[in-house]
């Protein structure tokens, strides 16, 4: 079941599936496996219209000793036409860290035995599984920042492109990433080494992960896609690689609108794959950590403890008959009208500024951009740092203090020796039609009938 590294398709058909736990361990799985229990989670999530999964290397369980490996099969996965992308490195999850015995403290990034240990370990679950044919793609690890810590961005780049080699040398072709969640300095004014211009030469596709706490509906529905939209800074294809809702924080009804707003509201704002956070509730695992002290992590699941469909998994078989109807590969974005201005604020500490002044351009810029969907404006980011470029009818500037000189000069006008400044433009003009999504004539998505209203105007009710 090959994949399409450009495109990320399965079988002709965009990447749409779930991480998953099986419901019989969560993360401790691996150590009493249920091939029955593991059979009955994939058709389940197969006859809903998915057909990819994220499986998790335990990495305690799968390397736990510096040169032995356990292993694990994968042909549930086949016999269920579904595909996976499995991960490496997993020594984080929900909440709580675990390290292989062996590993005694030692630093994951600069530390040359430890890094030659990981390069060892996906080389080696690479050749051991690369020619499966379940295997789509691959990730280095789950939400590294969070385990191994920040560090400085060129030995976060360095330690990543030493796994990529790995990767290549067992033998695997398929897209792989990095699994950092895409929290670098350029998505979100943190900076903890992972740089996303940094890394994107070595990676297939980037992977935000996602999960927004906020008062205010409309602005946590739209957060994914936000996220979406910055992402496309790298030039790759832009995976919604996590994103979710726990039923402990909202019924289930309402979970599957939070379902519905993220996956149409994304696919608008760019994202060719998703992969939802998770596949199954872990009532079972409460005396368990992670969820003894996390307890709102057991509820995720588009399935509850016993395998029942919640309404968050009806969302994705609607969103996959959609993906369907569509022809979802052969679509395109026009360019937007309007742009977004990303001050080089976001991305760069500049002398006198403190870390707050970037999360303040963040929220400012999220606010700009819940503006724009609510006046039905598409609107794509343009980043300061590489220079505002001339095209767009109007430019958002969500803070002007934040512009360096230079760029309050505006762009180029072509043709003309001189600049024009940038005008800001303040005020209620006339209301003009949207455009299309797909600019080709008879592919207007927005008059899909599944996909309007809903697609388009977050839910408010």
């Amino acid at each position: 079941m090959g994949s399409n590294r450009e495109q990320l398709l399965i079988g002709g058909r965009p990447w749409l599936g779930v991480n998953f736990w099986s419901r019989a361990g969560g993360p401790r799985m691996w150590r009493d496996y249920d091939p029955a229990v593991v059979a009955e989670e994939l058709a389940t999530l197969a006859a809903h219209g998915l057909n990819l999964t994220r499986l998790f290397c335990f990495w305690p369980d799968f390397h736990p000793e510096p040169d032995r490996l356990d292993e694990q099969v994968l042909d549930r996965h086949t016999d269920a036409g579904l595909a996976t992308v499995p991960t490496f490195l997993v020594g984080h999850m929900s909440g709580e860290n675990w390290d292989p015995a062996w590993r005694q403290g030692r630093d994951l990034y600069g530390d040359v035995w430890m890094v030659a240990r990981q390069a060892w370990y996906v080389r080696e679950v690479t050749r051991r599984f690369a020619g499966h044919p379940a295997v789509a793609g691959w990730l280095l690890s789950n939400e590294m920042p969070l385990y191994g810590g920040p560090a400085p961005e060129p030995v976060v780049t360095a330690w990543a492109e030493l796994l990529v080699q790995a990767v290549r040398a067992g033998g695997g072709s398929q897209p792989l990433s990095l699994g950092d969640g895409a929290w670098g300095i350029e998505l979100t004014g943190a900076d903890n080494g992972f740089s996303l211009r940094a890394t994107a030469p070595l990676v297939d596709f980037v992977g935000p992960h996602v999960y927004p706490m906020d008062t205010d509906r409309v602005r946590l529905h739209l957060a994914p896609a936000f996220a979406c939209e910055l992402a496309g800074l790298a030039g790759k294809p832009v995976v919604l690689e996590e994103f979710g809702v726990s039923t402990s924080f909202a019924s289930a009804a309402n979970a599957g609108h939070h379902y519905r707003q993220v996956l149409h509201t994304s696919l608008l704002a760019g994202a060719s794959g998703w992969l939802a956070w998770n596949n199954a509730d872990l009532d079972h695992l409460a005396d368990q950590d992670p969820y003894r002290h996390h307890p709102f992590e057991l509820h995720f699941g588009l399935t509850d403890s016993t395998g029942r469909p919640k309404p968050h998994l009806a969302e994705v078989r609607a969103f996959a008959d959609l993906l369907a109807a569509i022809d979802a590969p052969d679509l395109h974005r026009p360019p937007a009208e309007a742009a977004l201005v990303v001050p080089s604020y976001l991305e760069r500490a500049y002398p006198f500024t403190a870390p707050e002044d970037r999360s303040f351009v963040l929220a400012s810029l999220r606010q700009a951009y819940v503006a724009a969907w609510e006046a039905d404006l598409p609107v794509r980011p343009m980043r300061e740092a590489d220079g505002l470029q001339a095209g767009p009818r109007l430019y958002l500037v969500p803070s002007v203090k934040a512009l360096t000189a230079p760029r309050l000069a505006g762009p180029g006008r072509p043709g003309r020796g001189r600049r024009r400044r940038l005008r800001l433009v303040v005020g209620r003009g006339p209301r003009r039609p949207a455009r299309p999504l797909v600019d080709r004539p008879g592919r207007d998505l927005r008059r899909h009938p599944s996909a309007h209203p809903r697609t388009r105007r977050p839910h408010r009710g």
